[in-house]
């Protein structure tokens, strides 16, 4: 079947109710049969997309997003859409309703999100509960970021706890302090913050850390936050988080992030900035209006590691993380590479 007939029922109805119905679904072992049915293999294996990264082994490069699965309901079974690892979050210290609705809307015709939701999740103790119960199979990062209450001056104490309270469960941690729809937390995108709470976090756990940076920041500010983290010890940088660009859009809210495939050049242009001045000295994730196996070896060649999806699983179906890994692995094959490992970086 073709999944646009899916998509299409669907986009009739509210965007976020939709997701909260397709996240209970996935759960189910008759709806992830009537997928494979209707849709084909959701998986695809090949030797050559293995890699080890963060102590842990990722079968294929391709990562669900933060904000897909915030309280970690499906991470026993994501790997069965083809995901080689995924991000659950963002994730504070306590529950936390978000923004006002609406808060979620569709771009059909540009492949588009545009989000303001607010870190709402059920909080530290569900998400670790959760996640000591789930039969984990693949590589997981929790996404972490500050409560809406808690005042900047204050936002390390709740980065400090969410480490202790989650570093178990976690192949990495990501901190997240350059998402568009928590007031204030783009200040905390800072060299100063950085530093005191790479430097602080580091000192209590072994977990790999990464930095989440947003696509709006501009280069030299970039590269100056990353390389402070970099050196206070951060494990990775992943870019990009939405865009507070309306110019990419051409009927936007005027609040909120957009993410999918508006951002596709902008994420893509920081990912270069990064890769010229950090590849091999960090591992590099790209994140941002990747819908395609012609976009995602790209990010390869120009740094990136591994990649992370999320509006294009809603645009494209569940079979985009098969039919990126197999483009993947038949353009590692065409140009004579015998792992991905070896096509990180080939065109910088």
């Amino acid at each position: 079947m073709d999944y646009r007939l899916f998509r299409k029922l669907f986009f009739n109805f509210d965007p976020e109710k939709t997701h909260d119905i397709i996240l209970r679904m996935m759960q189910e072992k008759s709806f992830q049969f009537l997928a494979r049915k209707l849709f084909g293999s959701m998986e695809y294996h090949d030797e050559r997309l293995k890699q080890k990264l963060f102590d842990g082994e990722f079968s294929n490069p391709i990562g669900l997003a933060a904000g897909f699965d915030k309280n970690a309901q499906i991470v026993s079974i994501i790997d069965r859409f083809g995901f080689g690892y995924a991000e659950v979050g963002t994730v504070t210290k306590f529950q936390q309703n978000g923004n006002e609705k609406p808060r979620l809307f569709r771009f059909a015709e540009e492949k588009s999100l545009q989000n303001n939701m607010g870190f709402n999740n059920l909080g530290s103790d569900f998400i670790a509960s959760n996640l000591s119960r789930s039969d984990i199979k693949i590589p997981i990062g929790i996404s972490i970021g500050k409560s809406k209450d808690t005042d900047l001056g204050k936002a390390i104490d709740d980065y400090i706890y969410l480490v202790r309270k989650l570093e178990k469960y976690a192949t990495y941690l990501q901190v997240n302090v350059s998402s568009p729809n928590t007031k204030g937390l783009r200040d905390l995108e800072n060299p100063y913050f950085v530093q005191e709470l790479f430097g602080a976090a580091k000192s209590i756990t072994k977990k790999p850390m990464l930095l989440k940076i947003d696509p709006d920041i501009d280069a030299k500010a970039a590269l100056e936050v990353c390389s402070m983290a970099i050196d206070n010890g951060a494990n990775g940088i992943i870019a990009t988080n939405t865009s507070k660009d309306y110019s990419l859009l051409k009927h936007p809210k005027d609040f909120g992030g957009i993410s999918g495939r508006a951002v596709t050049k902008k994420s893509m242009a920081m990912l270069k900035v990064l890769a010229n001045e950090f590849l091999g000295q960090t591992i590099l994730v790209s994140v941002g209006g990747i819908d395609s196996a012609d976009e995602a070896y790209e990010r390869i060649l120009n740094g990136a590691s591994l990649l992370q999806i999320y509006t294009s699983f809603i645009f494209e179906g569940p079979t985009i993380a098969r039919k990126i890994n197999e483009g993947i692995a038949s353009r590692l094959e065409k140009d004579g590479y015998g792992n991905i490992a070896d096509a990180v970086g080939a065109s910088i």
